[in-house]
Parts: structure tokens; C-alpha cells; sequence
């Protein structure tokens, strides 16, 4: 069942919580809101559950409007952080709790929830109450419910953030299998980018109530829209560079950054003229720039700060004068700190953003 956003804007007094928000998620399809605390995330969420009802704009499920539509009339499943599930009741009531209320004959149920417990591997603890069981069990007793009821649209809010970093990889990999076996609609919410990044079919980003950018995780790694995007996705993040543009005596145009300067392309410098600016921000990732020990045109000097073992990689901190840089490198490259080397950014593959919009130039 497809969710369409149109113009959408929620208002808690004067502060504004989404703004003009349009958006479309399609049938079965994994989407992801992304975000710091604060961005609009989980309102957005809330009024496609009818828990929020917006002040202008609509919302559709499938080709019906829903705005003034009670949240059990929309046969949507909302997955909570705190899990919400009944302490007094064991496994098999709490998954069963919503065919319950609805009358369903008893057979039914028991044969409904024995299908839910297989398809979350929960069949052993039906009999067990909430307090005998881990932090994974119960988000998985939490998933039953929500699955139970056959929803057309799951709606998720952060419900991973509560458990730890270990199992929480591992609970990525389960709702992934799930969704796939279930096939319904998911509007998953959450402020940690490398699980929206691993987990969703496309990711839409928001910060300050605005939608900023919306698309598949790595068209959205690759090709942010503005400094927010290439600053907020990737870990570590984008190294980000504030400069200003010269024209040498021979024409050539330049940004110089304090420690260093980048001569840009007759390309770019077109680019540039047609933005009409000339403060500039510089983004390379960390794995974008190269590390030599020697000068060599354009290189950057820097010295080296710390050097952090990370499994098969390392990150390098390095100063350039004012500026603080994290490369990602291999252990292979034999580097100690307070050492003096030199850096290449690859051109190809940095972003040049308006350093007064944010907007990205090239």
C-alpha cells in the first residue's frame, strides 16, 4: 500500500515540526526517516498513524485520504523504542492481544499466533511473561503483535535504539529478512545513519522539519544536495573545507583554504560564475584522500595527530594548520604521530557546496 505525503505542515504552537513536507512511498517499499533529534521524524510518523493530525496538506493511504480518519481505522502497525508491550501478560497474550479484542474465535488465534512465533523464532518462549525475556526477544514479541494483525503500512520508531550495539546489527539483518518475507509498506524512523544507510530501499532525510533529501542510499552518500547531506551521512563524516575563490595572473582560478590552496578546472570555473559566488566549501571523504610522503603538486602538508585501529582499517587525525582532517586508510601504510605527510584529495570525488545556502555546486 503506497503513503503519499502532500504538502504537509505540523505546528506545536509556534514551532513549526514539519514543513511542507511532500513525499511518496510506494507499495512494499523499506523507507527510512533520517535525522537529528528535533527534525520531524517521528510527527511525520505519528500522523500517518493518526496519532498527529496535520495542519495543512494531505495524507494518503493507497488512494484514500486519511487526515481525519481514527488511527484503528487505517490498519496501520506502529513498533514503539519502549517495546509497549503488557508485563502481566505472557508471549502468546501480548501477540495474540489484538485478534483478542476483535472477537477472533480462539482457534484462529492459536493457529495465527503459532505462524507469528515461527516466523520470528519465538516459538519456545509463548509461554514465558516480558520480565524473562532479553531486550531482542522483546522487540521481537513487540514485532508479533504489530504482524498479527495483517497491517497494510508498519510504522517503526526507533525501535532498535534501546538495545546493545551488538545485537542491534543483528536485529538490522532480522527486520531486513522479515520485511522481505512479509511484504508490507515500512516507514522505519531513526536518527542513526548506518542503520538507515544498510537498512532502507530509500532514505529520506530531514532536519528542522524540512525534507532535504530523498533517494536510495547511495545516490544519497554519493551525491548529497547540500553541506547538511555530506556532513550527516558517512562515519566518519565529511571533511569540510571553508574557502574563498582567487584568479591568479594567468587566469587560472583557485580556492584557497588557509593551509592549502585547489586549482580548479576551466569546467568548474564556469560552474562557478553561473552560482555567482565565491565562498566555497570543500567536502572529500575520509576515504577520498591519499596519503604520501612526499610533496607533490597540490598535495596538502599536515601533520599527523592520532592513528586509531579500526579492525582492517585505521583512522589518521591530521592538523593543516587550522584545519582538523580524518583519513581512512589500511595498516599497510606505516604512519606514526607527530609525523609530517602530505595529502591528496581526490578531485573526482569532492563536493564543492555554497558556503552560504549550503546548496552543492559540483
Amino acid at each position: 500500500m503506497e503513503v503519499t505525503l502532500e504538502k504537509v505542515t505540523k505546528k506545536f504552537g509556534e514551532v513549526i515540526a514539519v514543513e511542507d513536507l511532500t513525499l511518496e512511498i510506494k507499495d512494499k517499499e523499506f523507507m527510512v526517516l533520517l535525522g537529528p533529534s528535533g527534525c520531524g521524524k517521528t510527527t511525520t510518523l505519528r500522523m500517518i498513524a493518526g496519532l498527529e493530525s496535520p495542519d495543512s496538506g494531505a495524507i494518503y493511504i493507497g488512494d484514500r485520504q486519511v487526515n481525519d480518519l481514527p488511527p484503528k481505522d487505517r490498519n496501520v502497525a506502529m513498533v514503539f523504542q519502549s517495546y509497549a508491550i503488557y508485563p502481566y501478560m505472557s508471549v502468546f497474550d501480548n501477540i495474540a492481544f489484538p485478534l483478542k479484542i476483535r472477537k477472533t474465535p480462539k482457534e484462529e488465534i492459536a493457529e495465527r499466533v503459532n505462524n507469528v512465533a515461527a516466523l520470528l523464532e519465538i516459538q519456545t518462549l509463548l509461554n514465558r511473561k516480558p520480565k524473562e525475556l532479553s531486550g531482542g526477544q522483546r522487540q521481537r514479541v513487540a514485532l508479533g503483535r504489530a504482524i498479527i494483525r495483517n497491517p497494510d503500512i508498519f510504522l517503526m520508531d526507533e525501535p532498535l535504539s534501546n538495545l546493545d550495539a551488538k545485537l542491534r546489527v543483528h536485529m538490522r539483518a532480522e527486520l531486513k529478512k522479515l520485511h522481505e518475507k512479509v511484504k508490507a509498506t515500512t516507514v522505519y524512523v531513526t536518527h542513526d545513519q548506518l542503520e538507515a544507510m544498510s537498512m532502507g530501499d530509500r532514505i529520506a532525510i530531514m532536519d528542522n522539519g524540512l525534507l532535504q533529501q530523498e533517494g536510495t542510499p547511495s545516490s544519497i552518500y554519493n551525491n548529497p544536495k547540500n553541506a547538511f547531506i555530506g556532513g550527516f551521512i558517512g562515519s566518519p563524516a565529511m571533511n569540510m573545507f571553508e574557502g574563498a575563490t582567487e584568479t591568479r595572473k594567468d587566469g587560472k582560478l583557485t580556492v584557497d583554504f588557509g593551509s592549502f590552496q585547489l586549482e580548479l578546472s576551466d569546467e568548474t570555473k564556469e560552474t562557478l560564475e553561473k552560482a555567482q559566488t565565491t565562498d566555497l566549501t570543500l567536502g572529500v571523504r575520509p576515504e577520498d584522500i591519499d596519503i604520501v610522503k612526499r610533496p607533490t603538486k597540490e598535495a596538502i602538508k599536515a601533520k599527523v595527530e592520532v592513528i586509531e585501529p579500526v579492525g582492517r582499517e585505521l583512522q589518521v587525525h591530521l592538523s593543516a594548520g587550522e584545519a582538523s582532517i580524518i583519513v581512512i586508510t589500511t595498516p599497510s601504510q606505516d604512519l606514526s604521530a607527530g609525523e609530517t605527510v602530505w595529502l591528496l584529495p581526490n578531485k573526482e570525488k569532492a563536493h564543492l557546496f555554497d558556503s552560504k545556502t549550503g546548496m552543492i555546486i559540483l
